[in-house]
């Protein structure tokens, strides 16, 4: 099965389930969905970057600073938060990645879907899809900071991570 042909819930403003359709659907028709956003840090606490490869349905060759996707049909975002960390990592053996907050995402242009945020640590010699990651490398906040202005972003991984920065810095 291709990923267009992925079942996907479609959900309302209020991150309720009102119908389901297939992921190539889902996006061509810019319908509301689930995805995750897993913030996977090595054990010296650094992020792992990778950028897209150039055959994704969505932001394609854009560098993200999270691993995830969609969450499929009647799948749980913990789950599912699992499954792509392992997918994407490509490690196996994860710890459950620790839910954070969700927040709807909404480019404005025709683009919603609610995003589940996790971090984990993963402490796993990495060997990342070749289908999903063209590159990777772990790098410290600081370097991944520096980087924001000089490599091409997925906006909502952005989103993401300035809502992530700002949840951190609450008392």
């Amino acid at each position: 099965m291709s990923a267009a042909d992925e079942i996907l819930d479609i959900v309302d403003e209020n991150d309720q389930v009102i119908g389901q359709l297939p992921r190539g659907e889902v996006y061509a028709g810019g319908l509301r969905h689930r995805c995750v956003f897993i913030q996977a840090r090595d054990a010296e606490g650094r992020l792992f970057v990778h950028r897209r490869t150039p055959t994704k349905l969505v932001f394609p060759s854009l560098h993200d600073m999270f691993v995830g996707g969609v969450v499929g049909a009647g799948e749980a975002y913990d789950t599912a938060a699992l499954r792509e960390a392992e997918e994407e990592l490509g490690v196996t053996g994860l710890p459950d990645p620790r839910y954070l907050f969700k927040f709807l995402y909404d480019d404005g242009d025709g683009r919603s879907w609610w995003s589940a945020v996790y971090e984990v640590r993963c402490e796993l010699p990495v060997r990342p899809q070749a289908e999903e990651v063209a590159w990777h490398d772990f790098l410290s906040e600081d370097e991944v900071e520096r980087r924001l202005g000089e490599w091409e972003w997925v906006p909502d991984g952005l989103a993401a991570y300035e809502r992530l920065k700002a949840f951190r810095s609450r008392p």
